[in-house]
């Protein structure tokens, strides 16, 4: 498969290249689901959602939603930002055969909190129709080079997700960030 940007610099073309290999890896395919978002919640919590490892090889923001029980859920997500401002986010769950539990989250309650780069926004998700799913293809594969072999594993539709902040979203409240409504 060839890079969505073929005329993109050396660089970007080997660090798509180098996450793929990893993306793909069986370590990280074995391992990866299951220590991966623990050590990023971790060391996001330490650092008082400062800093968080996978940042070193792409942007990744946690995602706070609430479950069926009314407890609160924070992923850590790879995410794709839009020019528009809002952002992209991917189910892939490493290639996994089932949907991951925010996806399923968001189809309940669309409403959720997003903290990105230290700022916690309150966001709307929409899951994108097979049509905008297509003409989002090049941006998405350019913040996850792995997207076709994850779907291709899964044997699922991968949903995706656009997440758009809602206005005066900027200083969310702690009730957003704790999950609670």
């Amino acid at each position: 498969m060839t890079s969505p940007r073929d005329d993109a610099p050396l660089t970007e073309r080997l660090q798509r290249r180098l996450l793929r290999a990893v993306g793909n890896s069986r370590l990280l395919r074995r391992w990866g689901p299951r220590i991966l978002p623990r050590v990023d919640l971790k060391v996001f919590r330490w650092s008082h959602g400062r800093w968080m490892p996978s940042r070193l090889l792409r942007p990744i923001a946690v995602l706070h939603t609430t479950r069926r029980d009314g407890t609160p859920c924070h992923t850590p997500l790879l995410v794709a930002r839009d020019p528009s401002g809002s952002f992209l986010v991917m189910a892939t769950n490493f290639g996994l055969p089932r949907h991951p539990a925010w996806s399923h989250h968001l189809l309940r309650d669309p409403y959720a909190a997003l903290t990105w780069r230290g700022q916690t926004l309150r966001v709307r998700a929409r899951l994108l129709t097979p049509e905008e799913l297509r003409a989002a293809r090049d941006h998405i594969l350019a913040a996850m080079p792995v997207f076709d072999d994850y779907a291709a594993r899964s044997g699922r539709n991968v949903r995706v997700f656009v997440l758009t902040p809602l206005s005066g979203s900027a200083d969310a409240s702690s009730a957003a960030t704790s999950g609670r409504r």
